[in-house]
């Protein structure tokens, strides 16, 4: 039965995750890299292609909205949801600089910029990648199992043990819920 096979695939993945201590310590050192940056005033700012685009927009909305309980907002942003912008620098530039032409004007040193890529090839987000640098911001990328050309131009990999494009992006919403969550409660704490 293929639904079967889907979910157990999907639990495969994440018993690899669980049994992963340097990615469980990685996960836990981008959440404090979060909120060290917002506790600064700064911003973490996402990025992704297709269903990344949409775990990117999910994840921010995570953070500057609420998570488990009411708090203040969290400056996050998912870098395509200006849909004019979006469509005029990919006609006027070239869709590759969609996200690096955003990352110029929004990116402040110490900002966090995550990118999703299941690949870790997506050019769009490479050239972001790059432009953050340029500006002192630190780079997380969420991948798939390689991490692709991504595992260079970031300082943090969190690279999924997979090359299923679902199997991956299951494990980036998981994991990027344990990030926001994370933040939430150290930044927010609430009496027990």
């Amino acid at each position: 039965m293929k639904s079967k096979s889907a979910i157990e695939e999907s639990i495969k993945v994440k018993q690899v995750i669980l049994e992963d201590d340097a990615l469980i310590k990685r996960i836990e050192d981008v959440a404090e890299v979060c909120i060290e940056c917002l506790q600064n005033d700064g911003k973490v700012l996402f990025c992704g292609n297709g269903g990344s685009a949409a775990d990117a927009q999910h994840l921010a909305a995570e953070l500057s909205g609420r998570f488990y309980y009411d708090r203040e907002p969290l400056f996050s942003e998912a870098l395509h949801v200006n849909t004019s912008y979006l469509t005029a620098v990919a006609n006027d530039y070239s869709y590759d600089e969609i996200f690096a032409r955003m990352v110029k004007s929004k990116g402040r040193k110490g900002d966090v910029l995550i990118g999703l890529s299941t690949s870790g090839n997506s050019e769009n987000v490479l050239r972001a990648f790059n432009v953050a640098s340029e500006r002192g911001m630190i780079n997380v990328a969420m991948t798939g199992e390689t991490g692709g050309k991504m595992s260079e131009a970031c300082d943090y990999l969190i690279n999924i043990p997979s090359k299923d494009t679902p199997r991956i992006q299951e494990a980036h919403i998981l994991i990027g819920h344990i990030i926001c969550e994370i933040i939430e409660s150290k930044m927010f704490p609430k009496d027990e």
